[in-house]
C-alpha cells in the first residue's frame, strides 16, 4: 500500500509488485526497449535520465546517474543533465534535447526540433523509440514521485533535488 510519503518502501520495483498490471507493463516494455530498440547503452541513459530530471524524480535521477556513468556517460554530460542543461556532445545534447522536447510538449514537437535530432545521426526509427523510452520510464518516476522511496545505497552518493534542475 502507498502512502505519501512512504516510509521504508522498498525499491520501486516492490512497490510496483502491489499492481500485477503495472510491473507487468513496466518490465515488459522496458524489456523490448532495451533489447529491441537501437540506442547504445550510453544513449538510452541520456535519454532515461533526462527523463527522470524532466519528470522531477529524485529516485529515478540518483538511480539513472549511477546507471549512466556505469554504462559509459562523460560524467560531465551527466551533470550536466542533472542541472537541466546540455552535454557538450552534439549528439547527446541533440538526445537530451528531443527527449525532454517531446515530455514539455506532449509530443507536439515541430518540425525544426524533429530536424535537428535526425541531423544528429538520430533515424526515424529512434524518433519512436524516444517515445517509447519516454512511456517506459515515467511509469517508475511517477511512482517514484508518489511513493517517495528510500534511495538504495548504491545509488546514495547520486542524491539529487529537483530544485538543482534549473534548464528543464
Amino acid at each position: 500500500m502507498i502512502s505519501h510519503p512512504t516510509q521504508n518502501a522498498g525499491t520501486v520495483a516492490d512497490l510496483m509488485a502491489d499492481s500485477p498490471a503495472l510491473i507487468n507493463a513496466f518490465f515488459s516494455a522496458y524489456g523490448h526497449f532495451c533489447d529491441e530498440g537501437t540506442f547504445a547503452p550510453d544513449e538510452r541513459q541520456v535519454l532515461l535520465l533526462s527523463n527522470a530530471v524532466a519528470n522531477r524524480s529524485e529516485w529515478a535521477v540518483a538511480f539513472h546517474t549511477l546507471e549512466a556513468l556505469t554504462e559509459g556517460v562523460e560524467p560531465s554530460a551527466v551533470e550536466a543533465i542533472r542541472q537541466g542543461m546540455l552535454p557538450k556532445n552534439p549528439r547527446m545534447a541533440a538526445l537530451s534535447s528531443f527527449t525532454q522536447s517531446v515530455i514539455e510538449l506532449r509530443g507536439q514537437v515541430d518540425d525544426a526540433e524533429l530536424a535537428a535530432f535526425q541531423a544528429a545521426g538520430f533515424t526515424g526509427e529512434q524518433v519512436l523509440e524516444v517515445i517509447a523510452g519516454v512511456a517506459v520510464s515515467t511509469m517508475s518516476n511517477y511512482l517514484a514521485n508518489i511513493a517517495r522511496p528510500p534511495l538504495e545505497d548504491a545509488v546514495l552518493p547520486h542524491s539529487w533535488n529537483a530544485s538543482e534542475s534549473m534548464g528543464f
